[in-house]
């Protein structure tokens, strides 16, 4: 294992010190116990958008906590679930006196962890709703839930849920778009290599150099299936086409088309990605009015990337142009 790392024990708690060096008008990182906020006092009558998960997966969360999108996020050691003692304070530091949506991906851990949480927040008198993100159309059980996972899906809905916070939506309002953001986003991912978990040490799942793995989750979970090594075009059209018939993709559909990057692959092959799907669902007769392509939900360095697709109207199209500036996202 070669990583940039000191103690790999300590690799979480390190970066996000780092992190809030770099960003320090932005966030202001918690160390005991770890989660981040928004810089400068909590903004009142403003609804708070609680989100987090495993670290691993950066920039997700923290790199989504500013300005239209996220209020606080909560990292947990490496792929694993943050601790209701971590998500309480995150709850209790967004909340403005409107109340709290905490956005969670379909992982147990997280569900479970979160309700804790919630009910905890709840005892002190903070209004607390959730949405649950599963938008992965690969599997519907895994090793890490029951049902869809969620994955990239999961930045439309902190974007999206934090545009309608950000202009004055009360909480029934913002829990509501959110869950017709979920309810119209899905995605599906590819793995080219695995990923190393630093305290592990050694790849987290064996994959042959001439194979990939087809519908694999960010925690290198399986999927679908394992195929031989093939063109850009057709590892495209695998991930692609599940996504579009899940949503039902038909002509005069509007849609936001997100080519995410699991860490490890370079923006030039998520570039010829895009290109592909593009192509295939303007063959299906959709207009792609919106773009997102980057490394944003990451499995730490594997090589690899997911498609999402968000069927758009002009509420969603709306909140996603409304101005965004965090860390990893900014417009």
């Amino acid at each position: 294992m070669k990583k940039l790392l000191n103690d790999p024990q300590d690799a979480v708690a390190e970066s996000l010190e780092g992190f809030g060096l770099a960003h320090a008008d932005l966030v202001e990182v918690h160390l005991d116990p770890p989660y981040v906020t928004r810089a400068g006092e909590v903004t009142r009558g403003k609804v708070g958008l609680v989100s987090g998960g495993g670290a691993g997966h950066e920039p997700l969360h923290a790199g989504f906590v500013g300005t239209g999108m996220l209020d606080a996020a909560v990292p947990g050691p490496v792929f694993t679930s943050p601790t209701p003692d971590q998500v309480l304070p995150a709850i209790l530091a967004a909340d403005g006196g409107a109340g709290v949506l905490t956005i969670v991906k379909n992982y147990t851990g997280d569900v479970l962890n979160f309700e804790t949480a919630v009910e905890l927040a709840e005892a002190e008198d903070v209004q607390v709703a959730s949405v649950l993100v599963n938008d992965d159309v690969a599997v519907e059980d895994s090793l890490y839930t029951a049902g869809r996972r969620g994955v990239a899906g999961t930045v439309c809905v902190e974007k999206i849920a934090g545009a309608a916070a950000e202009r004055g939506d009360d909480l029934a309002a913002v829990t509501r778009v959110a869950e017709k953001v979920v309810a119209n986003v899905r995605s599906m991912g590819v793995a080219l290599t695995a990923c190393t978990v630093p305290h592990v040490g050694k790849p987290s799942f064996d994959l042959p150099d001439d194979e990939i793995e087809i519908g694999i989750g960010i925690h290198g979970e399986p999927g679908r299936h394992r195929v031989p090594l093939a063109a850009a075009d057709d590892v495209t059209r695998m991930l692609l086409d599940p996504v579009a018939d899940d949503l039902g993709i038909s002509d005069g559909d509007d849609v936001l088309l997100f080519v995410n990057g699991m860490g490890g692959t370079p923006s030039s092959e998520l570039y010829v990605v895009y290109r592909q799907a593009r192509r295939l669902l303007e063959a299906r007769g959709a207009s792609v009015a919106r773009s997102l392509v980057g490394n944003y939900v990451t499995s730490l360095e594997m090589q690899g990337a997911s498609i999402t697709v968000l069927r758009l109207d002009d509420e969603l199209t709306t909140l996603w142009d409304e101005p965004v500036h965090t860390a990893a996202l900014r417009w």
